[in-house]
């Protein structure tokens, strides 16, 4: 008893009585000192000012990293300016009426951040648009023709069935590519005057002025989008490409595949612009795209499967491989300089000259430290891995030269100033072995 009177070392103790029946596990909380309301106040707002500072900043380095993004921000802003004259100018609002709405609409929907983007959503969008309308006016006379008492049932049962179609072919790969934006104008746009025309008599002019404000919202985001600071979808595939053959040439991995797909199909709907005429090969740069990632998986198992049991052969293995991945990282820099500059070089040719000499000499090495303590199985490997690292730098290459002479790049200037002959003509590669873009009369 005298051991639980003691007074605890701290000298602190609490002793609750508890009433009979009271749950054993039952626990006093007790609450630490309070901070004063003031400097409770200031902490929290100094809480509050560091992380918008901290925001602020990682949005301004955004925004001087690619200035683009912000100057995104602004033609929207321009873009919906000019559309609102619709609403505030009193002869073009009459002339379009309450659907000056569905202009602003577009202008949100259909504004994208490149060229190709805008200008693929507004074709879609006022092909979807226009053929909605249309048949939603031959669908809305069949029901008038019907009978008061069928009218509903045949309108209504045409939005079921049209808007399931529709909804379906979303799932098509090829309208689900290029067409997702124009189904989704042709739904909205069908269900939305084939139920006005139910109750609306003037049921034309009612899709006339809807397909007017589409229009008009869908002219202002193309002039925009081309007239201040154009973003081209088919110059940032150019880029994105010379960016990850550069990488390539570093012994990276790749997975971009999704990133050209979709630069590719903007492209697609592009106009004529700088070097990018019509008809320019933008499929060609997935077949580039394809081949980098065919190389890098060689690439990245180049050094790994180089070993042995001698350490004289390891080192006449080591140093033939990595003559062997320099050699290779050359070739790929000067493609990557050929895409970036759309150029076709000499020292391309002379780089797949030089990687044809490190495989021989990784050949020789082979065959000279075969009689050593090599595992069988390994030589058979080891052989194997470099003509398939040859092979598939070879292949990049080839689908290069393809894109150059497709594409028709410009001779240029070796990196040792001389120029190509006037009048020379660049023709395809027969042979990846015999060097890459020759310059023939």
């Amino acid at each position: 008893m005298d051991s639980l009177e003691k007074e605890p070392p701290n000298g602190l103790e609490w002793r609750v009585p508890m009433p009979e029946g009271a749950p054993a596990t039952t626990r006093l909380h007790v609450a630490g000192p309070a901070l004063p309301a003031p400097l409770g106040a200031w902490t929290l707002l100094m809480m509050l000012k560091t992380k918008g500072f901290g925001f602020a900043d990682r949005v301004w380095k955004m925004g001087a990293e690619d200035p683009r993004k912000a100057m995104y921000g602004f033609k929207l802003g321009v873009a919906l300016t000019l559309v609102s004259l619709l609403y505030y100018v009193r002869p073009m609002y009459d002339g379009v009426g309450g659907n000056a709405v569905w202009a602003i609409m577009t202008v949100v929907l259909a504004f994208e951040y490149t060229v190709g983007g805008t200008v693929s959503k507004g074709i879609n969008g006022t092909a979807g648009t226009m053929s909605a309308a249309l048949l939603a006016l031959g669908v809305h006379w069949v029901a008038t023709k019907s009978g008061h008492r069928f009218e509903p049932v045949v309108a209504s049962g045409s939005v079921f069935v049209l808007g399931a179609a529709a909804a379906f072919a979303r799932f098509i790969p090829t309208v689900a590519l290029r067409f997702d934006y124009g189904v989704t104008a042709f739904i909205l746009t069908y269900g939305y005057v084939s139920v006005s025309g139910y109750r609306v008599h003037e049921l034309p002019v009612l899709a006339l002025q809807r397909i007017c404000s589409y229009s008009i919202g869908i002219l202002i985001c193309v002039a925009v989008s081309v007239l201040i600071c154009p973003v081209w979808s088919g110059e940032q595939l150019r880029l994105l490409t010379a960016r990850n053959m550069e990488s390539l040439a570093a012994a990276c991995v790749l997975d971009s595949k999704a990133a050209e797909d979709a630069h590719a199909n903007l492209a697609w709907w592009e106009p004529a612009h700088g070097r990018f005429g019509f008809r320019h090969p933008y499929a060609q740069y997935a077949h580039v795209g394809a081949a980098m990632r065919r190389c890098a998986c060689c690439l990245d198992v180049l050094g790994s499967c180089v070993g042995g049991e001698s350490q004289s052969a390891e080192r006449v293995l080591g140093e033939a491989c990595t003559r062997l991945g320099e050699q290779s990282a050359r070739v790929l820099r000067e493609a990557a300089g050929c895409i970036a500059t759309m150029t076709v070089r000499r020292s391309l040719g002379l780089a797949v000259e030089d990687l044809d000499a490190a495989v021989h000499e990784l050949r020789a090495g082979l065959s000279a430290v075969e009689t050593e303590a090599l595992p069988p199985l390994f030589t058979v490997a080891s052989s194997l891995l470099l003509i398939d690292v040859s092979a598939r730098v070879k292949e990049v290459v080839d689908a290069v030269h393809v894109l150059a002479t497709l594409a028709r790049f410009k001779p240029a200037d070796d990196e040792g100033g001389d120029k190509a002959p006037s009048g020379t003509k660049v023709h395809p590669l027969r042979n990846a072995s015999q060097g890459c873009l020759d310059m023939t009369p």
